[in-house]
């Protein structure tokens, strides 16, 4: 498994990864996003929405229904898992039928549905550091996932930490 590490001083750092994310991911990648209530997961995903195009101002949490689409230059999903209650409810949903698609999908608090996404995902756990400082750690079981990070590392050189294989 294969890890990246960036450290987010300010939120145009944030950005910075988010536009990095939106140039490397691979049409079709499913990234689980992963941290506590504020570290910081929509942040990304709207970072991320505006390197594919999307206005910012669009791109909300989708907590109470719990997946929304969006289209730009690339199209994305965002689904939020933080009111399924099981893995069950989830598949219920049919959310499944994302992972086929070519969407760039990236589910909030991924880590209560692990079980249900596919194995080649990319696992983001933010941890905050302080008012709008961020630890980013980025891994995947994916092998294509190290010349995703070397790429991605390579925009955001100022903002790597330890990266180890």
């Amino acid at each position: 498994m294969s890890t990246l590490t960036l450290t987010a001083r300010s939120l145009a750092d944030t950005d910075v990864i988010g536009q990095a994310l939106s140039n490397y991911l691979p049409d079709g990648s499913v990234v689980s996003l992963n941290g506590t209530l504020g570290a910081g997961k929509t942040r990304l995903t709207q970072a991320l929405a505006v390197g594919c195009g999307i206005p910012v101002d669009l791109v909300v949490s989708p907590t109470f229904v719990l997946c929304r689409s969006y289209q730009g230059r690339r199209s994305l999903t965002h689904i939020d898992a933080y009111r399924i209650h099981d893995n069950d409810e989830f598949l219920e949903l049919g959310i499944d039928e994302y992972f086929e698609s070519t969407d760039i999908t990236l589910i909030e608090w991924g880590e209560r549905v692990a079980e249900c996404l596919p194995p080649s995902r990319l696992r983001v756990t933010i941890d905050i550091l302080g008012d709008d400082a961020r630890l980013f750690q980025f891994d995947s079981a994916d092998p294509g996932f190290d010349a995703i990070a070397a790429a991605i590392g390579s925009d955001c050189q100022h903002l790597i930490g330890p990266t180890t294989g």
